[in-house]
């Protein structure tokens, strides 16, 4: 078998179309990897509307999958054909330089690529997979479900690890979709206390049924800000944004305790407007996270498997829903992760 299955971008018929491609081969530094699970990001919307893109593209940066192949330069590496792995996305990097050690964007080689964005991604029956990039899933971890792990999952441990909470403290989560709610696992199994702000209930009570404390609507309750204050007493120690919508920004200082944190997370499409002030005279901190760099993913996988995170996911079987996948993000009629099963 020399072909394989691909949902992709075609900037020419400006739909995702499944099409019969090559199935790639490993090069240096690389593995063959059979997909076992691609997961559907709001970032995928941003590669569909990349202006100038001339020819289709595979989307997904979230992936696990099997080693099917060894690339020689990648033997000898703790991998072996046939470990199920999940794996980052940013390839052809050198993953040592200055830049690399900041994010893998920033790679002094200057020949990085972005799956899914720049390069071929993981909605495919095949991918390529740099090893510096992967990771053996623990045992517990189901490949089914693991691939909003390797994005999603990650950048949320992020965001609790570096909170600096202590048992006990609160943190908020705005925006409970899948990313507020793989938080509000991380922050439980870390002792802490999690109030969940979104405006859609239903995302709300799956926020709930995974352990938040408290939860509420900032669409529907105009006292939501004073409430959290009143319920937290003063505020929460830290609150990360998962959304990336304006308002959620603008509001999310409101409900700090004095000293506290803002974990910049969701990617707003616009600058966000901060209170210079408010900085400077300690009101609150900004930190920011991201899925990060291959060196910081152990912490968090073994985390993960150790406290048996998981995400709530929506199944599909067929790389032909894809389609239909983007157009229930892009109308926000989606609850959990949405994940196509090989």
């Amino acid at each position: 078998m020399s072909t394989m299955k691909a949902a992709q971008w075609d900037p020419t018929q400006k739909k995702i179309v499944v099409n019969e491609i090559p199935i790639p081969e490993p090069g240096p530094n690389q593995f063959l990897v059979k997909t076992t699970s691609a997961s559907l990001c709001h970032s995928d919307i941003m590669a569909i509307d990349t202006p100038g893109r001339e020819k289709p593209i595979t989307l997904g940066h979230e992936g696990a999958g099997r080693i099917a192949k060894i690339h020689p330069s990648a033997e000898g590496k703790g991998f072996k054909e046939g470990d199920d792995i999940g794996f980052l996305y940013i390839v052809g990097c050198c993953f040592e330089c200055d830049g690399c050690l900041v994010h893998n964007l920033h790679c002094e080689t200057g020949k990085q690529l972005l799956q899914g964005f720049t390069t071929d991604g993981f909605f495919a029956e095949y991918a390529v997979v740099d090893y510096q990039n992967a990771v053996i899933l623990p045992t517990g971890l189901d490949p089914r479900k693991a691939s909003p792990i390797f994005c999603a999952g990650i950048t949320a441990f992020h965001s609790v690890d570096s909170s600096e909470l202590k048992e006990g403290d609160w943190f908020g989560v705005v925006g409970c979709g899948g990313l507020g709610q793989l938080a509000t696992q991380y922050a439980k199994a870390m002792g802490a206390k999690v109030v969940g702000i979104d405006i859609n209930d239903e995302v709300l009570a799956t926020c709930k049924s995974q352990g938040a404390d408290a939860i509420f609507n900032s669409r529907t309750n105009p006292n939501w800000a004073e409430d959290v204050r009143t319920l937290t007493n003063g505020g929460v120690k830290s609150v990360a944004v998962y959304s990336n919508a304006q308002v959620a920004y603008a509001t999310a200082p409101s409900i700090i305790k004095l000293g506290g944190i803002l974990m910049v997370i969701g990617i707003a499409h616009k600058p966000i407007e901060v209170s210079t002030m408010d900085l400077t005279i300690g009101k609150y901190r900004i930190k920011a996270e991201s899925t990060s760099i291959p060196q910081r993913m152990n912490k968090a996988i073994e985390f993960t498997a150790k406290y048996n995170i998981t995400p709530e996911v929506q199944t599909f079987d067929k790389l032909d829903d894809l389609a239909g996948m983007v157009e229930l993000m892009k109308a926000g009629k989606f609850t959990k992760r949405m994940v196509i099963v090989f």
